[in-house]
């Protein structure tokens, strides 16, 4: 995996970098997509992607690892590796190059959810998780993290009226409503752990409702960053990465 732990931020364009995190159902893709329209709308040029995910390597992780479940038999450390490399790659591929052009870029998912989808629920080692992370986001951590909070309950229930009739459940929806307490709390627990990182976010009103409260908390953060406009975005419509994501321009 390259890394590029070593880049003086002094010498490079930096963007502003805002991941999303929290429960199934919790409404990030919404939020994310309502929020870069209004990014957009002010002149900031945005990057929109997903974890795992974002690039096609990354993309056929996600299908290995999410979709079809195949990597599960070998057990959850070799999981937490492939996830690992699918974000290096993001990072390398889309991320780093996108915050050099001085862009916004709003990820849904990042590393915070490997610490709690296989930290807190798959009680990996500590230390194992912590050299994985610094290797994979190779000096790259967001700036601002959204943490749309939910009761499990009610973020199943979203997930399952949204889907495809068609489509099956990945392997995180299938799972009791214990497990997903489990998450809940060790994402709030990040919030507490790096309040300055971190805000978390009533999920449980209307989409407006939530969209009005990221808002508040990213303006704030994108004035103290002092973003210019008017950058070229980085969005191709012809991207069958971006297209499959389901993310609008």
């Amino acid at each position: 995996m390259a890394g590029s732990e070593t880049e003086p931020a002094t010498t490079r364009k930096r963007g502003l970098f805002v991941s999303f995190e929290g429960g199934d159902g919790a409404g990030k893709s919404t939020q994310i997509n309502r929020l870069a329209d209004r990014l957009r709308e002010q002149g900031y040029a945005v990057t929109v992607s997903r974890e795992p995910g974002g690039t096609p390597g990354a993309e056929a992780v996600r299908h290995v690892v999410l979709d079809t479940s195949a990597a599960e038999p070998f057990g959850p450390y070799l999981e937490a590796m492939l996830f690992a490399a699918a974000r290096n790659d993001h990072v390398e591929q889309k991320i780093r190059p996108a915050l050099q052009k001085g862009h916004v870029v709003l990820v849904d998912r990042f590393m915070d959810s490997t610490r709690v989808y296989q930290g807190a629920s798959e009680n990996l080692d500590p230390a194992f998780l912590e050299t994985l992370e610094r290797v994979a986001v190779a000096g790259v951590i967001p700036d601002l993290t959204i943490i749309l909070d939910l009761p499990p309950e009610e973020g199943l229930k979203r997930a399952h009226a949204r889907r495809d009739p068609d489509a099956q459940a990945d392997r995180y929806e299938k799972e009791d409503v214990a497990a997903h307490e489990v998450r809940r709390e060790a994402f709030l627990d990040i919030a507490r752990r790096e309040p300055e990182r971190c805000r978390v976010v009533d999920a449980s009103g209307t989409p407006d409702e939530v969209a009005g409260q990221v808002w508040e908390i990213v303006q704030d953060v994108v004035a103290k960053a002092g973003l210019a406009t008017g950058s070229d975005s980085p969005w191709n419509d012809d991207d069958p990465v971006i297209r499959r994501l389901g993310f609008r321009k």
